[in-house]
């Protein structure tokens, strides 16, 4: 609505009340304070009632100056509103009006917007209101920082000495310090507690607070610790927060000292490391402390004392002296220190023992030792016997053996000695596997293992069939002897291991059978007459005799063949032509076994029963009846 059209009626109403002598009613309401944290929005809320309405309203904000002076910083009337220019607020505020609330709202407040804020209700009639609100701004400070004394404090000091200072920076409003020893609040009480404190204003108007801790240091406060509690405010609330903790040094001359076995833990053996440590009940900067040990006169100038592979010997009392170099006093403390040892065990008898088959073996196993010891027995890595005594009723040849000892300490790991016993059992060898083997083989030659056990070690000897003996490498095992034999075979062949000793012998036999790789009979065949020979065979594998000499061999025996195929065939074209005998007609030859160094043929003639017998070499033989 434009104000041409609206100011006649204003006017008019105005009079109206003037003219019967009436007056408006306006009540403002408003909270004492709103608080805020920094860099937050405030909103400020002007509550009011008017039986005029809201048309003729007028609504104005100030602040308080610190001279009491208000400002105005915004102007609500019914035709116009806005914030007045060149105020702290000027960019910052604004006004929301809903129904008979104003909200003022003020952005990014800060500490310098801690101040009081009028909020003024005016009527067309000269009748106003206000009401007032304390703006709090709130900062929380920085966590604050704790710095102890670098160095000693003696108990002897006379005055009071320096523990720390506490600094906690930009807080609003001003945060406050308290101190703290183990929990409990210090209390400004000289001169055995001195609390000093100052606060300083920063530019940005938040406040940095400072307090220093001093006091009379008493031994008990060695292990005491200190540290600051800074206590600051924030809207409807009030909060702490610790600084960190601090110890102090405190110097004082001990009344006792204590030195004692860092480590190992527990019981101390041979070999192990030995660390002393001593310390004592005061604390004093000008000081000696020194490790001895009485039975050697072995020292060092330190709290720690440590003793590579130590020795039975080294056992013994260790004293730790104090010394404070001002006045030479000295104090003193001691401990024993035992050393446990396990020395190499001892079997009996020694080495090696030998006894006759049935008979019983015995053998012990001791040790000697400071702690109680545990004994265990083993062959071949297996549990044979507990105890010192090793005992068997009736020995065998399995009885044979090594024998380990192991002697322990239950109670300390790590403590552990053995020794071994060789155990010979007398009586007559026995030979691994069976008492007849098969061997099978391609090769031409062949090894032969033969394993015997007994004591003493048997001698081992190899023959074959036919009485032959071989030759043979022969070696001692742990429980008898071992024997390899290599030899060439041409054909199957019977060996025989004989293991023998002072108390009897033992045979196995070892039936070797050789596999031959065999070649088809060569034969020659003519148009009607065919000659074999059957008695050639393919020669076997000859240890002597190269692949290639086989090869050459064969292929005379063909050529043979071949040659003997064409003087058969000669003799029988002269037969034909009657060169030979005379006669003519048809013939047939027919095949005789012949040995390999002589073939005969036998010549039939159709009309007679009379034959010719020629040889290889082409001389006539008669027959019977010529």
């Amino acid at each position: 609505m434009a104000l041409p059209d609206t100011a006649p009626l204003l006017v008019g109403l105005l009079l109206l009340f003037h003219a019967f002598g009436a007056w408006a009613i306006v009540e403002v309401n408003m909270e004492d304070k709103v608080e805020v944290m920094a860099g937050e929005t405030a909103q400020i809320t002007c509550m009011f009632t008017t039986d005029e309405g809201l048309g003729g309203t007028t609504i104005q904000w100030f602040y308080v100056l610190p001279n009491k002076e208000r400002q105005r910083i915004y102007n609500k009337e019914p035709m116009h509103e806005a914030a007045e220019q060149n105020t702290l607020f000027t960019h910052r505020i604004s006004l929301n009006v809903n129904g008979t609330a104003a909200v003022l709202a003020i952005r990014d407040v800060g500490v310098r917007d801690n101040l009081e804020f009028i909020c003024v209700i005016k009527t067309l009639t000269p009748e106003e209101a206000e009401g007032r609100t304390q703006l709090q701004v709130f900062k929380s400070p920085t966590f604050p920082t704790i710095e102890a004394v670098e160095t000693g404090i003696s108990v002897n000091e006379e005055a009071p000495s320096k523990i720390g200072s506490c600094r906690v920076k930009n807080g609003y409003p001003k945060p406050n310090i308290t101190w703290y020893r183990n929990n409990m609040p210090l209390r400004n009480t000289p001169p055995e507690v001195v609390v000093t404190s100052s606060t300083t204003i920063e530019s940005s108007g938040l406040f940095s607070v400072q307090s220093e801790l001093t006091m009379k240091v008493k031994k008990e406060h060695k292990d005491a610790v200190f540290y600051c509690e800074v206590i600051y405010f924030v809207p409807g609330a009030t909060k702490m927060t610790e600084s960190q903790h601090i110890n102090i040094t405190v110097y004082y001359l001990p009344t006792e000292v204590n030195i004692w076995v860092e480590s190992p833990k527990g019981k101390i053996k041979e070999g192990d490391t030995l660390e002393l440590r001593c310390d004592n009940n005061g604390n004093y900067p000008s000081s000696i402390t020194t490790i001895k040990h009485q039975n050697s006169e072995y020292s060092v100038e330190n709290k720690t004392m440590v003793r590579t592979n130590v020795k039975r010997l080294d056992g013994g009392v260790y004293e730790c002296t104090f010394e404070e170099t001002d006045n030479f006093d000295e104090i003193s403390g001691s401990t024993k220190v035992s050393v446990n040892y396990l020395e190499s065990a001892v079997i009996t008898p020694k080495d090696s023992i030998a006894v006759m088959e049935g008979e019983e073996l015995k053998a012990s196993c001791n040790a000697l030792s400071s702690l109680q010891t545990s004994t265990t027995w083993f062959k071949n890595e297996k549990l044979v016997s507990k105890g010192n005594t090793l005992s068997v009723k009736s020995a065998t040849l399995e009885t044979a053996g090594m024998y380990k000892c192991v002697v322990t300490v239950p109670e300390m790991e790590g403590m552990k000695t053995s020794s071994t016993l060789q155990v010979n059992v007398k009586g007559s060898p026995q030979i691994l596997g069976p008492d007849v083997q098969e061997v099978e083989t391609y090769e031409t030659t062949v090894n032969l293992t033969c394993s015997a056990t007994g004591f003493p070690a048997p001698t081992i000897m190899w023959t074959t069939s036919d009485g032959k003996n071989l030759n043979a490498l022969q070696t001692e095992t742990e429980d008898g002897a071992q024997s390899v034999v290599t030899f060439k075979i041409t054909s199957n062949v019977k060996v025989f291991c004989n293991a023998s000793n002072d108390f009897g012998s033992k045979v196995v036999e070892f039936n070797i059978k050789t596999i031959v790789h065999t070649t088809p009979t060569a034969t020659t065949t003519t148009s009607t007459n065919t000659i074999t020979d059957d008695t050639v065979q393919t020669p076997t594998k000859s240890p002597n005799i190269k692949k290639e000499s086989k090869g050459f061999v064969i292929a005379i025996i063909i050529i043979a063949i071949f040659l003997l195929a064409i003087l058969g065939s000669v003799l029988y074209f002269l037969y034909k032509k009657g060169r030979i005998c005379g006669r003519s007609g048809k013939q047939d030859f027919s095949k005789r076994k012949s040995s390999k160094d002589n073939i005969v043929v036998e010549m039939k003639s159709d009309n007679t029963e009379e034959a010719i017998l020629l040889g290889v070499n082409g001389e006539k033989q008669q027959p019977n009846d010529q």
